[in-house]
């Protein structure tokens, strides 16, 4: 059985030398392999940027914790759960990390409740998804995770809920309906439309001379396939002499005359992708009874205008100074041209923002950016992802908005490759000062301290539920072995695990039994959202609640009545101890919650 270290993380905003030395200790332990429980405590943002580069990256168990807890595994098992699970292969120094495959998440997520394709019965929509029972409480809980650690953690940070549909001044104002749009480009044999710079190509030569060319969608392994379509061209050629294909480069920057020799991904027939062009990804629509230009409205494509029009109320309440940040949860609408990579890019999604306003001085926005990027990265750590799937990515300064001052991705190792997961963009004060001009109302801060007006410039941390949904599902998903037979689970953390708690009586024909794990289940239920199960063999009850990710499960058996003690069983070791009911409760608390109320 895993030997787990206690680590505490004391974050707080007075010991910024304490929580830096904690930080960089919790790393150290880790690069050597421990298996520690980190304490997602509220953290000063300064010592998570000091000791940002001892972040741990990869080939660690590492499973960070909501809770400064030792965990429990020992005393008696029952009988039907006696091995242990077998422990996952080391990732060995310069390997890929293990991940899963897609087929294999989605298939549970659709026989397990999390994800159905939204309108089923009639075929499918393609970008849009419908969340099953499971699923809604997983991102419930993932909302609520990043509501309470950066909204209600922390005293410079105050929450809104702006409308989806609104003035479409405000579109016009952000750039949106004249600049939102991605490079679109047809398919003219095949009819399907791909973007442009998602459509990556290479030219192939043998000896030094041309072959041809070759295309392809955006993957993980692109480099491997353009080899493979080169290779096969080269045999169909019949041509001899070493084969060497290009850097892949994306459909944008072929010039008109590469653009003739690239062949469509679907087809493989060269000149049949027509030149790019821009498409808006805003759903229209109309407002009241006329449906004429004056009452075109625009589905919100992203949450950040809302909180940038809502600027100075919020400031006129007068309970915040800069720095100081506003936060929003809601749904946003892309009409993406081409959805895909399961719940990863859809038309219909949910985004979770902070706009934090800062004084406009140039040194200032680099250490709050940099401050942000390690708090988000050590939040995602602490939901659970693994540390080794995680990395950065800076945008180089010519592939930033004419706005930005910088940008940097979180970026996650998913099935089909590495991909953003969530951004931290240094915006200037480019919005307030657009929406000033258009609106013809100010957007100055009248700071205090220091007796002057400016307008405050922007650093943005960006997630998205479905798309973060997906990374914890990833991160989550382990195949293994208990007493010879093949386990599929889910090694959520406790805060996010839709079923905290599954409640099973050993025996579902004894009424003195299950009247205990009726009351038992009532108890749990006031607090969290637990199961009661009570068909079928215990181990089999076991492995159900293994696969949708349940980290406890409690037994109610014949010395429960003698003494009130229950077996309490750990998803992720299987191993298993007594505890009192009273205990239980505690434990629990301190499990699930770290312990505060």
């Amino acid at each position: 059985s895993a030997s787990l270290i206690l680590a505490s993380m004391p974050f707080a905003r007075t010991s910024q030398h304490t929580s830096a030395t904690a930080l960089m200790l919790f790393a150290s332990l880790v690069s050597r392999g421990a298996s520690l429980l980190l304490t997602p405590t509220r953290w000063s943002h300064s010592s998570l940027a000091a000791a940002a580069s001892h972040a741990p990256r990869s080939g660690a168990s590492c499973r960070p914790h909501s809770a400064t807890a030792v965990r429990m595994m020992s005393g008696s098992a029952v009988e039907a759960d006696k091995s242990s699970d077998s422990a996952p292969a080391e990732v060995g120094e310069g390997a890929a990390p293990y991940v899963a495959s897609m087929d294999s998440i989605v298939n549970l997520c659709k026989r397990r409740g999390f994800i159905f394709l939204s309108s089923e019965v009639y075929g499918g929509f393609s970008g849009f998804y419908d969340y099953g029972p499971l699923g809604v409480e997983l991102r419930q809980n993932i909302k609520a995770a990043w509501w309470r650690d950066f909204v209600r953690r922390r005293e410079d940070i105050v929450g809104l809920d702006s409308s989806i549909i609104a003035s479409p001044n405000i579109w016009k104002a952000s750039g949106h309906v004249e600049g939102f749009s991605d490079p679109m480009v047809d398919c003219k044999e095949s009819k399907l439309r791909f973007r442009a710079d998602q459509l990556f190509w290479a030219r192939a030569e043998v000896d030094g001379e041309l072959l041809g060319y070759v295309s392809l969608l955006e993957s993980g392994d692109m480099e491997k396939l353009a080899l493979a379509k080169a290779t096969k061209m080269k045999k169909k050629a019949k041509r001899q002499g070493e084969l060497t294909v290009s850097e892949l480069k994306d459909y944008t920057e072929a010039t008109p005359e590469e653009q003739e020799l690239v062949p469509s991904p679907e087809t493989g027939s060269p000149g049949a992708l027509t030149a790019p062009r821009d498409f808006n990804l805003m759903f229209q629509t109309n407002v009241g009874a006329m449906s004429d230009a004056s009452s075109v409205a625009y589905l919100r494509p992203e949450t950040a205008q809302g909180i940038f029009t809502n600027f100075k109320n919020i400031v006129s309440i007068g309970r915040v100074k800069v720095p100081f940040g506003i936060a929003q949860i809601g749904k946003a609408f892309r009409n993406e041209i081409t959805p895909r990579n399961f719940i990863f890019r859809s038309r219909e999604f949910e985004q979770m923002e902070i706009e934090y306003f800062i004084p406009p001085e140039e040194d200032a926005w680099p250490k709050f950016h940099e401050e942000w990027i390690s708090a988000s990265e050590m939040w995602l750590l602490s939901l659970g992802l693994r540390p080794e799937l995680l990395s950065r990515d800076t945008h180089p300064p010519h592939k930033l908005a004419h706005y930005a001052r910088a940008c940097t991705d979180m970026m996650f190792t998913f099935p089909f490759g590495t991909q953003e997961l969530s951004g931290c963009a240094a915006r200037g004060n480019y919005d307030l000062t657009q929406h000033a001009a258009a609106s013809g109302k100010s957007m100055e801060y009248f700071d205090e301290e220091r007796k002057e007006k400016y307008v405050p410039h922007v650093i943005e941390p960006s997630f998205g539920v479905d798309r973060l949904m997906l990374a914890v599902l990833t991160s989550a998903y382990a195949e293994d072995e208990v007493g010879g037979e093949k386990r599929t689970l889910l090694r959520f953390h406790p805060r996010l695990a839709p079923i905290k708690v599954a409640v099973l009586p050993l025996v579902k024909n004894k009424p003195e039994l299950t009247d205990k794990a009726q009351a038992l289940f009532k108890k749990l239920q006031r607090r969290y959202f637990v199961q009661y199960d009570a068909a079928g063999a215990i181990g089999r009850r076991y492995r159900r609640q293994d696969e949708v990710g349940t980290p406890f499960c409690v037994t109610v058996d014949f010395e429960t009545l003698d003494d009130d003690t229950v077996t309490l069983r750990d998803r992720d070791s299987t191993e298993q101890r007594r505890i009192s009911v009273s205990e239980l409760m505690e434990y629990l608390e301190e499990q699930i919650e770290g312990g505060e109320l």
